[in-house]
């Protein structure tokens, strides 16, 4: 017996239901995602949406929109970042997370165009984007659901002719010492003049990178701080930066994150790394929170089920 998958099924099911629908599905394409039929929706809501969405292999038809929060949504028209470019690789192909809005990708190719002009490298190892489709993953993130967030290796890009099986198994080198509250002596010039880039781009809402690099950069800084805002300290990211572009113009169902406070973030960071060497005594009242429940598609706002649809 031939199984069709269900969303398939559904889909033919719908089609002798209703006749042809060939204009409906051109004007849902030109006016954005809409939620997914009632019988769609019923079958799917309940069921995890890393599962749904992480079973994607391309991109909805829909006009370019990112939907939703950035830890809770999905991505209508993502695109997919070329796997090799003039100033750029894509890593970990076997994922299929190199997908993103087209602000985004175009703003990975301006900043691999940055990193290829420093000395020693010749642009950027690009890591993590998105799923096709956006929305939670199967593995690793909470976050790039919507293609708005990349994780850029700090490693600098010495060569660009790297193999499939090259991109699978070449590792990432951590840039920290002492748990994070101090660079290594890999850190240099080259990843402070590329995130300061980074920051500096109008597109970019957050930068998020291990505290010690934050100071390392608050300490070495001599002109204009205002940059430094956008840089906000992390647990992890030593072996990559993760850029956060804010919402484009005009993507009225996306949810944009509240800013970062106001000021450069460096006494924060300091905070952060004197915590590190000299970590303050725990509380004895802390509870930790229970486990977070994977989310259901019904979690998600409407529209990604028309994305999820969307063939």
């Amino acid at each position: 017996m031939v199984r069709i998958p269900i969303l398939a099924a559904l889909t033919l099911a719908l089609a002798a239901c209703g006749g042809d629908n060939r204009s409906a599905n051109l004007q849902a394409a030109a006016s954005g995602p809409r939620a997914a039929p009632v019988a769609t929706s019923a079958v799917l809501s309940t069921r995890s949406a890393k599962q749904l969405f992480g079973s994607e292999q391309t991109g909805s038809t829909h006009r370019a929109e990112p939907i939703g929060f950035y830890s809770k949504g999905c991505a209508a028209g993502n695109v997919q970042l070329a796997e090799t470019g003039p100033t750029w690789q894509a890593m970990r192909l076997s994922r299929n997370r190199n997908w993103g809005q087209p602000i985004l990708i175009d703003f990975l190719q301006d900043l691999s165009r940055v990193a290829a002009r420093q000395p020693g490298g010749a642009g950027l190892y690009i890591g993590d984007l998105a799923q096709p489709k956006g929305g939670p993953m199967l593995t690793g993130h909470a976050s790039h659901q919507v293609g708005l967030d990349a994780d850029i290796w700090l490693m600098q890009a010495d060569r660009l002719n790297l193999s499939t099986t090259e991109r699978e198994n070449l590792s990432a080198v951590s840039f920290r010492r002492a748990s994070g509250a101090y660079v290594n002596n890999l850190w240099s010039r080259a990843q402070h003049e590329t995130i300061k880039a980074a920051a500096q781009d109008p597109r970019v809402a957050r930068i998020f990178i291990f505290p010690g690099a934050k100071v390392q950069m608050c300490n070495d800084e001599t002109g204009d701080r205002s940059w430094l805002r956008k840089v906000r300290p992390i647990g992890g990211h030593h072996y990559h930066f993760h850029v956060r572009l804010g919402c484009p113009a005009g993507a009225t169902s996306c949810v944009e994150q509240e800013a970062p406070p106001p000021g450069d973030g460096c006494a924060e960071a300091q905070q952060w790394v004197n915590n590190i060497l000299n970590p303050p005594p725990p509380d004895p009242t802390y509870v930790p929170p229970p486990p977070r429940p994977d989310l259901t598609l019904a979690d998600l706002p409407a529209q990604c089920s028309g994305v999820l649809a969307s063939r």
